[in-house]
């Protein structure tokens, strides 16, 4: 049978916190040996069903007491999970239907806690860390042998397919948000290669220096149609167009014409410093012509001296 109450938005109470909850320690003598933390961990998940046990007595009232004016009845338990430390952990959840027929409810502290948006989030900032999917299992606190064993969710695809979801959320994110409220003295465009893919990325730079990514675009190659429908995305959320900004590009004509079409008036800037993926620590061309390598200010002697071209 279908269980729509999973699978639809539902606006639930916060969930009942028991004044007082009795911890089974003698339930707990392996996680005592294994460290402060799996007894903590242990100790959570006692508590947890004490909180889920709460919201149902405050719905249904207490056990083995007819009311008359309850609006649901208790429906046994059903196998759940929750998310705990980057993984998920088998908890059994008491379920509740409704006296008038709708179906079941859901319970509080079973809503709050099952959610999976902070694995998405742990997933994302590992792989952003440098540790491989693989690995991931490596990177997660000791949460004691009988939660680990227990545990599910932790796969390298499941993982992966967090990361997926995780990475396409913060760039929807990215792309939709506000920007009018920035005050930009500088945009930096460039395009930027992974293996056989071209991604235009456009950075802001604000009044006080701080840098921030607005916009990316992917394209075979860095024409003029794919910038400039990055540049207008960027002024139909918001950006100023009409204003001075520094546009600090790489030399291409396909950069420049598309700043030229949108922004009334750009103050456009070649970069000099851009090195040679091939040979770290080297100087442009452009900046080997004007004296080589840039002095102890971080800028080509040509450009020091004043010298333009």
């Amino acid at each position: 049978m279908q269980k729509n109450y999973q699978k639809t938005d539902i606006d639930t109470c916060p969930p009942a916190v028991p004044e007082q909850v009795s911890v089974a320690l003698g339930e707990l003598a392996g996680e005592v040996r294994e460290g402060l933390l799996a007894l903590a961990v242990g100790a959570g998940l006692q508590v947890l069903a004490a909180m889920m046990e709460a919201d149902v007595t405050a719905v249904c009232g207490p056990k083995g007491r007819h009311d008359a004016e309850r609006s649901a009845t208790r429906h046994g338990h059903g196998p759940g999970s929750v998310s705990l430390g980057g993984r998920r952990t088998p908890v059994r959840r008491p379920r509740m239907r409704a006296t008038d027929g709708s179906g079941e409810l859901p319970v509080p502290s079973y809503e709050l806690f099952s959610g999976t948006e902070v694995l998405g989030r742990m997933a994302m900032e590992r792989m952003l860390a440098g540790l491989s999917t693989r690995r991931y299992p490596a990177g997660l606190e000791p949460v004691g042998q009988r939660t680990e064993q227990a545990a599910v969710s932790t796969s390298k695809s499941a993982v992966s397919r967090r990361f997926v979801a995780a990475t396409e959320t913060a760039l929807t994110q990215l792309l939709a948000q506000d920007l009018s409220q920035l005050d930009l003295v500088g945009l930096m465009i460039d395009g930027v290669h992974f293996g056989e893919h071209c991604c235009v990325v456009a950075l802001g730079i604000g009044i006080d220096g701080t840098k921030r990514p607005l916009a990316l675009v992917e394209g075979s190659t860095e024409n003029t149609t794919l910038v400039t429908a990055l540049i207008v995305g960027l002024r139909e959320r918001g950006l100023d167009v009409t204003r001075p900004i520094l546009v600090v590009l790489d030399g291409a004509k396909a950069l420049r014409r598309a700043v030229l079409d949108v922004f009334d008036h750009p103050v456009i800037a070649r970069c000099q410093l851009t090195q040679d993926p091939q040979r770290p620590g080297s100087v442009t061309g452009e900046a080997a012509l004007g004296g080589g390598r840039p002095d102890a200010a971080g800028l080509p002697r040509r450009v020091r001296a004043g010298r333009r071209g």
